[in-house]
């Protein structure tokens, strides 16, 4: 496994009063999400059935208090970190839906996936398109989808490489960057993906993101 990385210069300013979780609990998250992609932890029906409960119980209240409320790193990378092979876009991890409209209006196809119902139900009024399943087992064919939006999500990365077809693209992105409970550099992105991948990243806002491929 190998990765090529390429750092694109920042044009969207960091504002103020960045919402920053609780240090102790976002260093477990991460530590969570790091071990999850490098195949160190294991992802079982217990622990999607945990993490659904969870988000469950916050999805009435998510868009008020837990919510960024800024689109910022997906703005930029839909501008700089294409172009964009045509077909379907799995966004995983599409919570309440705040982030699908703007997919919706740069891809044909924008299908909203979420372990949680309850998000799924509040998605509602902005994802058309919605499905509930497991990110570590898409309900996809192999090869056949060409742009996977994760927004703050686990990634599990061999799913990811079975789905995406092979000039498909991972749009990778972190509201809170480095700062975010499940951050991962494009770096770690890349080198935990089966195969050769190439990514280009930049900073946005308060996050961050990254757009990977497949090197050829």
């Amino acid at each position: 496994m190998s990765a090529v990385t390429a750092t694109l210069p920042r044009i969207w300013p960091s504002p103020g009063g960045k919402p920053l979780p609780p240090t102790g609990m976002a260093e477990v998250f991460r530590a969570f999400a790091r071990d999850l992609a490098a195949g160190r932890r294991a992802w079982d029906a217990g622990t999607a059935r945990f993490i659904a409960g969870q988000f469950d119980e916050l999805a009435a209240e998510w868009d008020t208090s837990r919510a960024t409320g800024r689109d910022d790193p997906l703005r930029d990378a839909l501008d700089r970190g294409g172009p964009f092979p045509d077909g379907t876009c799995l966004e995983l991890g599409s919570g309440t839906g705040l982030f699908t409209p703007l997919l919706d209006s740069a891809f044909e196809w924008v299908i909203s996936v979420d372990l949680a119902e309850q998000m799924l139900r509040q998605a509602g009024g902005r994802s058309p398109l919605r499905v509930r399943a497991d990110a570590s087992a898409l309900p996809a064919a192999d090869a056949q989808v060409a742009v996977i939006a994760a927004i703050d999500m686990l990634l599990f990365p061999s799913e990811i490489a079975r789905v995406l077809a092979p000039e498909g693209v991972l749009l990778w992105i972190n509201q809170l960057g480095e700062d975010g409970p499940l951050y991962l550099p494009a770096d770690y992105v890349a080198a935990a993906l089966p195969g050769q991948w190439h990514a280009v990243e930049a900073q946005a806002g308060w996050g961050s993101w990254a757009v990977l491929r497949r090197r050829v």
